[in-house]
């Protein structure tokens, strides 16, 4: 998995967190915060990192439900990323995110970070841990596809 640069997003109403792993894949780290307000805007700033960065394959956490199903929030995110998809040359993932936003959000708090630091930072944590763990699933699973289907709706 040598030079294959990934960069995931957790994408929400306002802000979507960006992370970038290592040129070997194996390591996730929290990126940046894009406003999320503007669309095309916010595509055009994931189009620039995806060309500075020399990435390979966006990640894109999918908010499913607890029980694992798609709910209006997963509708909206998958038609950013199908949107996202359109305008990248690389290949463009869904990943299951679950519980990443409450992990992220409790790894700054035992940080012991103050709330408006933890405010603009959970996003790009959240998004490593996306990240992460789509890296760790892909080592221990390599020959396995990790995106999710498409909705059939």
């Amino acid at each position: 998995m040598n030079d294959q640069i990934i960069l995931a997003l957790d994408v929400g109403e306002r802000r979507i967190g960006v992370a970038i792993s290592d040129a070997d894949a194996r390591i996730a780290a929290p990126l940046t915060t894009i406003n999320a307000h503007t669309p095309e805007r916010a595509i055009a700033q994931i189009m620039q990192l995806v060309q500075e960065r020399g990435v390979s394959r966006v990640v894109v956490g999918l908010p499913l439900t607890m029980r694992g199903e798609r709910g209006p929030q997963a509708e909206v995110v998958q038609r950013f990323a199908d949107t996202l998809s359109s305008a990248l040359s690389c290949p463009v993932e869904m990943f299951d995110e679950r519980l990443t936003s409450v992990a992220a959000e409790q790894m700054l708090r035992n940080l012991g970070l103050k709330p408006a630091k933890i405010k603009a930072q959970i996003d790009q944590v959240a998004a490593s841990i996306i990240l992460q763990d789509y890296l760790d699933a892909r080592r221990s699973n390599p020959n396995r596809s990790h995106e999710l289907p498409h909705s059939s709706d």
